[in-house]
C-alpha cells in the first residue's frame, strides 16, 4: 500500500462514487451518477478531478478509442487506514491510547462504544 498525496473533499466525493461502481467507469457515467445525486457537473469538471486523481495515484486509466475508462488503485479500507494514520501520527503522536483518551475526555464515547471496544480488544 502506497501513501497517497492528499484529496479534496470533491476528489473524495468522486472516488465514493467510483469505489460504489463496478470497475472500470467511465466520465459519463460518472456525470449520469453525479446528476441523479443532483449534481450536475459539466465534462471537463469531471474530467479535471478524474485527471488530478490519475496524478495522484488512486485511479489508473486505459483508453480505448474515444473513451478514457478509470479504475481505482486503492481500495476504500486502505485509504480510510492511511488518513486514520496521518491523523494519530499528526494529533497523538502515533498513540492509540492518547486518541480514544481525547474521545472519552470528550464525551464522544458511549458506555456501549467502551463496552464494544472492551469485547474487541480483549479478541485481538
Amino acid at each position: 500500500m502506497h501513501q497517497t498525496q492528499k484529496w479534496s473533499e470533491t476528489e473524495l466525493e468522486l472516488m465514493e462514487v467510483i469505489w460504489s461502481c463496478t470497475p472500470p467507469v467511465t466520465s459519463s457515467e460518472l456525470l449520469d451518477l453525479f446528476k441523479e445525486k443532483g449534481k450536475a457537473w459539466k465534462a471537463q469538471t469531471i474530467s479535471t478531478f478524474l485527471s488530478r486523481l490519475v496524478d495522484k495515484g488512486a485511479l489508473t486509466v486505459t483508453r480505448q478509442g474515444r473513451t478514457n475508462y478509470y479504475e481505482p488503485l486503492l481500495l476504500p479500507e486502505d485509504y480510510k487506514l492511511q488518513k486514520t494514520k496521518t491523523v494519530l501520527d499528526g494529533l497523538y503522536q502515533g498513540s492509540v491510547k492518547n486518541l480514544v483518551s481525547a474521545m472519552y475526555d470528550g464525551d464522544k464515547l458511549s458506555e456501549e462504544d467502551i463496552a464494544e471496544l472492551k469485547q474487541w480488544l480483549s479478541e485481538k
